[in-house]
């Protein structure tokens, strides 16, 4: 979890520990109830019901470092693609769809596989004092700011605990590659062409890593579904704020997508 400062709820702070709310409202607790609202669960950013981690926005604390790392990662997940001669037998409007829809989910699994490891830094957003005193319309802030400072503090921490999960199962080389053959033949997107073969190259990646783990964990198939769980849970990782936190520093305003269907020589006509 992110240290320091982030871990308190602001919303925690607005609704029990804000000076201005005091101020405003003219409670006077006791110091026994004020000790006793400290000890609330709520100020933790992980309970349900609360958007403030979905207002609060994050970058990297070392954006150089871990930009590196990261584009390394993603250079890595192409040329896994790219040595796939099974991908290149789809048409490529297929290889087009299937690389937008999960090259998010690849990349993850490309930071869990190379455990990469960041720390983030809170971006500071005016406070509803100075706004009010500086008479600031709180939409036309929330317009301009909300997708230009950087990905929300609840995207970031879900893709962090995704990525501990995955170091907590501690999987071998074999089994990430299974994953991402998984995860890259997604039989999900049903407006594929070959949307067939696409669904046999995924279950032959399934089926490889059920015997993998059955002949390495002793038929232990529990370990099996909970990595299924996992993929699942890599579905949900939104592709913008990963863009936006590990790579909007190095592409500027070039499109990432643009960029890997480049890459991997998937060359559409409005490229």
């Amino acid at each position: 979890y992110i240290a320091g400062p982030l871990q308190k709820c602001c919303c925690w702070w607005q609704q029990h520990g804000s000076i201005l709310y005091q101020i405003l409202h003219k409670e006077h607790e006791s110091e026994a109830q004020r000790h006793q609202q400290y000890r609330s669960p709520h100020r933790f950013t992980g309970s349900k019901g609360c958007s403030c981690m979905d207002r609060r926005r994050v970058v990297l604390k070392t954006p150089e470092a871990t930009c590196r790392r990261a584009s390394e990662v993603l250079l890595k997940t192409l040329s896994f693609i790219r040595n796939l001669p099974s991908f290149y037998h789809v048409p490529w409007e297929d290889q087009l769809v299937l690389i937008q829809q999960n090259w998010a989910p690849l990349f993850v699994l490309g930071m869990a596989q190379e455990r990469v490891d960041f720390d983030l830094r809170e971006i500071s957003a005016p406070s509803l004092l100075k706004k009010i005193l500086l008479n600031q319309s709180w939409t036309a802030n929330n317009e301009l700011g909300s997708s230009s400072l950087g990905p929300s503090l609840a995207e970031v921490q879900k893709m962090k605990n995704l990525l501990w999960k995955f170091w907590d199962l501690d999987l071998s080389v074999k089994e990430y590659a299974y994953l991402k053959g998984i995860i890259l033949f997604n039989s999900g997107c049903h407006v594929l062409k070959c949307l067939p073969y696409v669904q046999t190259l995924q279950q032959e990646a399934q089926q490889a890593l059920m015997e993998f783990i059955s002949m390495m964990f002793h038929r232990n198939l529990a370990r099996f579904a909970w990595i299924l769980q996992l993929i699942a849970s890599l579905q949900d990782i939104d592709a913008d704020a990963i863009e936006e936190l590990f790579f909007r520093p190095i592409l500027g305003e070039a499109t990432l997508n643009v960029l890997l269907l480049e890459n991997l020589y998937i060359k559409p006509h409005w490229l």
